[in-house]
């Protein structure tokens, strides 16, 4: 099996988060997930993102899916 390649997805979570006066325990809270999911996510190392979670960042931040995930291009 080759080696996985870099994901080239960025996030975004922390410049959210900021802008909205909320913490990652907050929005966690909100969402119904733990903190370190989320860190995982807001860290870049997230392999994967379910919609459901997806749909409930975007309705706490008041956002859609790409202010909060953007393709970097080399």
């Amino acid at each position: 099996m080759p080696p996985e390649e870099p994901h080239q997805i960025e996030c975004h979570l922390d410049r959210l988060l900021e802008e909205r006066g909320l913490t990652l325990a907050e929005l966690a809270t909100r969402v119904g997930v733990t903190v370190a999911n989320l860190s995982v996510l807001k860290n870049d190392r997230a392999r994967a993102i379910r919609f459901s979670t997806l749909s409930a960042i975007c309705r706490e931040l008041d956002c859609q899916p790409g202010d909060l995930l953007t393709c970097a291009h080399d």
